[in-house]
């Protein structure tokens, strides 16, 4: 056990932990340093910087941790999310594919590929990733409301149909959203009075 490099570790989990981030980073850049194949290091140094928004810091980390790690759906996935959050869309939708072909379950990769697409302009692409997403996560009213507008922007009006009146069953309100904001006032009679 190389003591030197779990004292800097224990010590940046710890500054972790009590919120001192600047100093936990530094800690855990340390222990890298002492052992370049430390994945969690790698992964920790990659979410301080994506949580402080330095996202080419975060970058960089989250390929360190993918290079240690290449099987880890769950870093792929916040490695496609920094990518969105620094506007490099492409980029993040290779990295939540990633994720989606390793763990197919894991219901936000999904989500953040149509987002990406959606910010891209591909609204069919992000349909079809929304899609995907609400069939894993079938209660997600912001996942169907997302759904809802990818088609409405990929003029596909009957699907826009279809997901209003699927979610105005559990969510009504955002039903609502929907069906203002894709401009279809012909679905307000699915909407029922809200008190509210």
């Amino acid at each position: 056990m190389d003591f030197e490099h779990w004292r800097h570790y224990a010590r940046g989990w710890l500054l972790h932990f009590f919120g001192q981030e600047e100093k936990a980073f530094n800690e855990y850049a340390a222990a890298y340093r002492l052992k370049p194949d430390d994945v969690q290091a790698a992964r920790h140094l990659a979410h301080i910087a994506a949580r402080k928004k330095q996202f080419d810091v975060a970058d960089k980390w989250f390929v360190e941790t993918l290079r240690l790690a290449p099987t880890d759906a769950d870093t792929h996935f916040n490695h496609g999310f920094v990518l969105e959050q620094a506007g490099r869309s492409r980029e993040a939708i290779a990295a939540f594919s990633e994720a989606g072909r390793l763990k197919p379950s894991l219901d936000r990769a999904w989500y953040g590929m149509g987002l990406a697409h959606a910010r891209l302009g591909e609204h069919a692409e992000a349909a079809a990733a929304f899609a995907r997403s609400v069939e894993l996560q079938p209660m997600s009213g912001e996942g169907y409301y997302q759904w809802g507008m990818a088609c409405y922007h990929a003029n596909q009006p009957d699907q826009v149909k279809a997901i209003v009146e699927r979610l105005v069953t559990f969510d009504p309100k955002r039903a609502q959203k929907l069906v203002k904001d894709a401009q279809r006032t012909d679905l307000r009679h699915l909407i029922p009075e809200m008190p509210f």
